[in-house]
């Protein structure tokens, strides 16, 4: 990466140095040229562009290297990325303060706590569905069901590749999931690590909402949010919707 004169980027240049300390490229596979993580030049340009965005990425710029290092495969690495370009849509409103792994780096638990002006914060869990387009959302959101503690408001943002944000998307597959449970299907929900179907449901009444966000899409269809109106605990609104209007900010 090049010098320049400018303070600002050679600010970010510095941090981006440091995160990728002996991070090791992207293996590609066996018999495939490693990717040289072009990754690091897009970063370089988020934080050169943010000095908000960069703050943050700075104050927990331990656990994002670690991220790094352990993450050298090409999925794992997008999974990173997702929640780097969340963090830098949502610092993009000096309304909302976010924490990094509050819960502690490499634990079960949420990435992000949301905080907006005094009001009760909320966990966001950030994932990026590995499916065909085709494909239901439920394995995705089984999967992060598990990682939501109670006692919180909690939402998952789910960073879909292609198409737009629908929240009919998450009700049909919530609808599916209820169908499963009700008939106390519990072989379906063991051998997706759920001890029952009662089990399930004592883990998805701890869900607030479900954000939808594609980074192609434009506008609304950017982001949307689905709210569970089941949940014990639900999401704060002034907060949950400043965080979609970041989420649409491009």
């Amino acid at each position: 990466m090049t010098q320049s004169g400018n303070g600002v980027a050679t600010a970010a240049e510095r941090l981006v140095r440091y995160l990728f300390d002996r991070v090791p490229p992207t293996d590609a596979g066996v018999g495939s040229t490693p990717d040289p993580a072009p990754f690091e030049a897009e970063l370089a340009g988020w934080l050169s562009t943010s000095a908000r965005y960069r703050a943050f990425v700075e104050a927990n710029r331990d656990k994002v290297r670690k991220k790094l290092r352990t993450t050298p495969a090409p999925e794992a690495r997008r999974d990173v990325r997702a929640e780097l370009l969340t963090a830098r849509l949502l610092t993009g409103d000096k309304r909302i303060e976010l924490g990094f792994e509050a819960y502690g780096s490499g634990k079960p638990g949420p990435d992000f706590t949301v905080a907006f002006l005094g009001e009760r914060a909320f966990n966001l869990e950030v994932t990026r569905p590995r499916r065909a387009p085709e494909a239901g959302l439920e394995s995705q959101l089984l999967a992060k069901l598990r990682q939501l503690p109670a006692g919180a408001a909690n939402a998952v943002l789910l960073a879909i590749e292609g198409g737009r944000a629908d929240p009919a998307d998450v009700d049909a597959d919530v609808h599916t999931l209820r169908r499963l449970a009700d008939r106390r299907d519990d072989l379906f929900f063991t051998g997706r690590g759920f001890d029952s179907a009662h089990g399930f449901y004592d883990r998805f009444l701890r869900l607030g909402g479900v954000y939808l966000f594609s980074e192609t899409a434009t506008g609304p269809e950017r982001a949307a949010l689905w709210i569970n109106r089941s949940a014990r605990i639900a999401l704060p609104e002034r907060p949950a919707r400043a965080c979609l209007q970041a989420l649409r900010s491009e």
